[in-house]
């Protein structure tokens, strides 16, 4: 499938969450960065995706593959980038599907939510729970997270 994403990125205040609904496990890695090239195995699903440039707003393509075929591309990353464990969870809140990533090791303690949007400048009502946007922080990207296999720093809390 080929689409355009809109979408915005926050930090998730620490001890903020109400509790969360069950989640499903995703594993990612990256076979490329220029154009962005990502396996993803979620449960027991596998998707290839081509990312264009952007942050907030970029061109995005989605194959389907073989949960098999996505085991193997996560061993092929590009060599030194970490592969992703985390647990994603769909929080409902003002109309829109909020995506919640609880990581694991090596990213333990980070927890994102990121929301898709119809367009660009779409409104939306942010939850309490939410805290610094980094939508426009490319080193809150996963790829970006994947090749420096660790948590950036991260922003003040009142920013």
């Amino acid at each position: 499938m080929i689409a355009w994403e809109y979408e915005r990125k926050f930090l998730v205040r620490p001890g903020a969450l109400p509790p969360l609904p069950r989640g499903k496990r995703i594993a990612q890695a990256y076979l490329g960065f220029e154009p962005v090239v990502r396996v993803r195995l979620e449960d027991d699903r596998g998707v290839l995706t081509v990312k264009g440039p952007g942050l907030a707003a970029r061109r995005e393509v989605n194959v389907q593959i073989p949960p098999e075929a996505a085991e193997a591309l996560l061993e092929m990353r590009v060599e030194g980038t970490a592969v992703i464990r985390k647990t994603r969870h769909l929080v409902l809140h003002g109309g829109h599907v909020w995506e919640v990533d609880v990581f694991d090791d090596p990213f333990r303690g980070l927890v994102t939510a990121e929301v898709e949007l119809k367009h660009p400048e779409e409104d939306i009502e942010l939850p309490p729970w939410v805290g610094a946007e980094v939508t426009h922080r490319p080193q809150f990207q996963n790829a970006s997270l994947a090749r420096a296999g660790k948590i950036p720093i991260l922003p003040p809390a009142d920013s």
